[in-house]
C-alpha cells in the first residue's frame, strides 16, 4: 500500500508487510515481525490539519486504529500500525497547552 498527500507529486510512503521468502526464511520473518510488533521499528509521525477527519476517512478505508483521536497537551492524535506492525501516530498539532488533557 502506498500513502501520499492527495494530488501531490511529492514523497509517498510504502506500507508493506515484513518480507518472507526469498528475502527472509520463515523463522527470520517471524522473528522480525515479533520485534517490530514490540516497537523495534520506531514510530513514524504524520501531521494532519484535521485529525478527526483523517481518522474518519482512513477508518472508512479499512485502517484499524489503536485509539480514537485524543486531546493531548500538544494537539490531537491517534495511532495505528502498518501491515508490518510499525506504530504510526497521526497528529494534529495545536498550540501547546499544559492544561489540555
Amino acid at each position: 500500500m502506498c500513502v501520499a498527500p492527495p494530488g501531490g507529486d511529492g514523497p509517498a510512503l510504502v506500507l508493506m508487510p515484513v518480507p518472507g521468502q526469498p528475502m527472509l526464511d520463515e523463522v527470520s520473518s517471524a522473528q522480525l515481525s515479533d520485534l517490530v510488533a514490540k516497537g523495534a521499528g520506531g514510530t513514524l509521525f504524520l501531521e494532519t490539519d484535521d485529525c478527526k477527519a483523517a481518522y474518519d476517512e482512513l477508518s472508512a478505508r479499512g485502517v484499524e486504529f489503536n485509539d480514537p483521536p485524543t486531546a493531548q497537551p500538544y494537539g490531537i492524535d491517534t495511532s495505528f500500525r502498518d501491515p508490518s506492525g510499525n506504530n504510526i501516530r497521526l497528529t494534529q498539532v495545536l498550540e501547546f497547552d499544559p492544561e489540555r488533557h
